[in-house]
């Protein structure tokens, strides 16, 4: 199909185009439910151990330090393995809630800098939140330091420091709007479809190309008469 081709199914045909359109757009406009409010709790743990008691004098506690970085780091990539949110679910089950590990798993974020490591915990229940990030806290403290056996005898390996809150996280401008563009242009491909088979079905001889397709000389052309 020529350049010319397509202009002249666009310009003949372009309102049987704009049906689906219009009508995905009318549903989608009457339909719409904007996405559901999720909540997110933040909570950052400082990671480091107990020096050994008979170091030098000179003792700079650079290795500790240094030790405090791998630990927050390991922990922060221990929090979301399938092992972790297994761990979690158990404890959420012993609690009367039953949530998926792979929901769980799915859930969880984390980030860590230096010595200090972040997780960050989202779901759409604000109460459910609460409990599982009590749980997920204490999961990560207890079972971290078996996950990595080199952390063992060097006393607490983490610290909460600060109490995780649910608040609110407003829906992103992809979330929202993702949905009905898809619907619009799926709308708009059934559109180019029915322009180009009507185009392509029409037994109408309308110009010279068209005779010109099936073989036929053009003589000669009346124009159309103009009205005085």
């Amino acid at each position: 199909m020529t350049y010319r081709q397509l202009e002249k199914a666009i310009a003949r045909w372009w309102w049987l185009g704009a049906i689906p359109v219009l009508i995905v757009g009318a549903y989608t406009a009457l339909t719409y439910r904007p996405p559901g409010a999720t909540y997110q709790a933040v909570f950052r743990f400082t990671a480091g151990g107990t020096p050994a008691a008979d170091v030098s004098a000179d003792y700079d506690r650079y290795y500790a330090w240094l030790a405090s970085e791998y630990i927050a780091n390991g922990l922060a990539d221990y929090a979301v393995t399938a092992r972790f949110a297994e761990g979690v679910a158990e404890r959420l089950s012993e609690a009367g809630v039953e949530i998926a590990p792979q929901a769980i798993q799915s859930a969880i974020a984390t980030d860590n800098v230096q010595s200090v490591f972040v997780v960050y915990l989202t779901w759409p229940d604000p109460d459910q939140l609460r409990l599982m990030a009590a749980i997920v806290g204490e999961e990560l403290l207890t079972a971290g330091p078996i996950a990595f056996p080199q952390m063992s005898g060097i006393g607490q390996v983490a610290r909460l420091a600060d109490t995780p809150a649910p608040a609110p996280l407003s829906p992103s401008l992809r979330a929202r709007l993702v949905g009905p563009a898809i619907r619009i242009l799926l709308g708009a491909f059934v559109g180019a479809g029915l322009m180009l088979a009507a185009y392509l079905l029409d037994p109408a001889v309308r110009d010279d190309d068209a005779l010109s397709e099936l073989g036929l000389s053009v003589i000669a052309t009346i124009p159309k008469s103009k009205s005085h």
